[in-house]
């Protein structure tokens, strides 16, 4: 898919039918260096939706934050200040949400997250105009725990990066987790060499190892701990099992229990369609990201069907009905607008030559967020 061309054949319909509104989005998102592959996945996601829908009235504005939150800040700004955008999406570091969307609402923007999701953003920083279209970041790594009970387990090693997802994920493997803990580990975001953290996860008598390291943090780990020989089950978000990561990963993710909020064999239409439209479009399976990124397009899209982005109260009821038809099957907003829904067991599995997920089971079932109850707005 060309994006520039595709914006330009916007433009043009646009001028031929001055009477529809245009909507323009700013998509700041990682495209570059470490994580670059989570970014492109959401962008491309996002792009195909806005493509199917035909829309001659969305104009898509796409930057590389670089994985920098000071040159997040800077995009933002400019988007906002100079090129006047009216909606914001694309962030998939929490880090990088923090230091724009607090900014971008309190400008009466609206932001839609296509992946992070902090617990201060669900909480008490919650806001009117943020909408999060992925999860609460606690919410993969609750279900994670509650498989863990499942499964048994109860003695349960864990690490995550020092950020703000990392101490999400493992605050919400704790919530449900009911099992004893053998080691608490975080590490340093970005970081590529675990033997000390392995080394730990030897000695502690662990019965099970539960770890949230997204993007390449998740490949270096599982390598290494494939190599260590250690025999334990391991178990973790889908961040570090999702279908661009996998082949990397290689058979070292094999048989590993991981959980998401989508797969590629969720049964639902929306789904299917989405699934062989991506892999015809891009030559690839798609990822989580993708599936997210082109769940917050059509989103965008349904409001846009409701209401005038100038008239904002409207607008945010638009976003708030959700009424498309999500890959995930179901969807719906909760009353901070994170979403309610089911948090599935996938297995790692070999098709052919191609290392995929295929679903075991809800892990949760219609799961909001711990921290809706401290959102006032």
């Amino acid at each position: 898919m060309k994006f520039k061309s595709l914006a330009l054949s916007c433009a043009i319909a646009a001028l031929a039918a001055p009477a529809m509104a245009e909507v323009k989005v700013g998509m700041i998102t990682t495209l570059s260096g470490g994580g670059a592959g989570l970014g492109i996945d959401v962008r491309d996601g996002f792009m195909l939706a806005i493509e199917q829908s035909g829309r001659d009235d969305i104009e898509v504005v796409i930057e590389d934050d670089q994985r920098k939150p000071d040159v997040a800040v800077q995009l933002a700004d400019k988007m906002v200040q100079s090129e006047k955008v009216d909606v914001l999406t694309g962030i998939i570091w929490s880090n990088l949400a923090m230091a724009v969307v607090p900014s971008v609402t309190a400008q009466g923007k609206f932001y839609l997250s296509p992946n992070a999701g902090p617990s201060q953003l669900a909480g008490r920083g919650c806001h009117q105009n943020y909408f999060n279209v992925a999860w609460q970041n606690d919410n993969l790594h609750e279900g994670a725990g509650a498989h863990a009970n499942a499964k048994g387990y109860s003695k349960t090693f864990i690490l995550a990066p020092n950020y703000p997802a990392g101490k999400d994920a493992l605050t919400g493997y704790k919530r449900f987790y009911e099992g004893d803990l053998t080691g608490e580990l975080y590490t340093k975001l970005g970081q590529t060499d675990y033997a000390a953290e392995i080394a730990q996860i030897r000695a502690s008598g662990a019965d099970s190892v539960f770890f949230f390291l997204p993007g390449g943090m998740g490949i270096s780990f599982l390598k290494q701990f494939a190599d260590s020989g250690i025999d334990l089950p391991v178990v973790g978000p889908a961040f570090s099992f999702d279908q661009g990561i996998l082949q990397a990963v290689g058979d070292a993710a094999l048989g590993v229990a991981n959980t998401s909020q989508w797969s590629k064999d969720l049964d639902n239409p929306a789904n299917a369609a989405f699934v062989a439209s991506f892999e015809q479009e891009y030559g690839r399976l798609p990822s989580l990201y993708a599936s997210q990124g082109f769940d917050t397009a059509n989103l965008l899209i349904s409001a846009i069907d409701k209401a005038d982005v100038s008239d904002a109260d409207g607008f945010r009821e638009a976003l708030r009905a959700a009424e498309f038809d999500s890959t995930r099957g179901e969807f719906k907003f909760g009353p901070n607008h994170h979403p309610i829904q089911n948090i599935y067991v996938r297995e790692v599995i070999r098709e052919g030559d191609v290392l995929t997920n295929k679903v075991l089971g809800a892990a949760l079932e219609a799961r909001g967020d711990a921290y809706a109850a401290d959102c006032k707005m």
